[in-house]
């Protein structure tokens, strides 16, 4: 398949995507979707795991002014 080929799209290759088919471009789009949702997701985690260890240190510590 083309597609397989294919992985990023700019000024320099916007005849190749015009090239493929729609079933084609809809794939990849649709895979591009995906892959940024899992990397949103596995940022979002990152974020709530740091944030959790911050605030344990945080509240850890004002018990300790006590």
């Amino acid at each position: 398949m083309k597609a397989k080929k294919l992985i990023t799209f700019n000024k320099k290759n916007l005849n190749n995507w015009m090239n493929l088919t729609k079933k084609e471009r809809y794939d990849l789009l649709k895979k591009n979707s995906l892959d940024y949702m899992d990397k949103r997701k596995v940022l979002l985690d990152e974020i709530r795991n740091e944030y959790k260890k911050i605030s344990r240190e945080n509240s850890e510590g004002n018990i300790k002014k006590k």
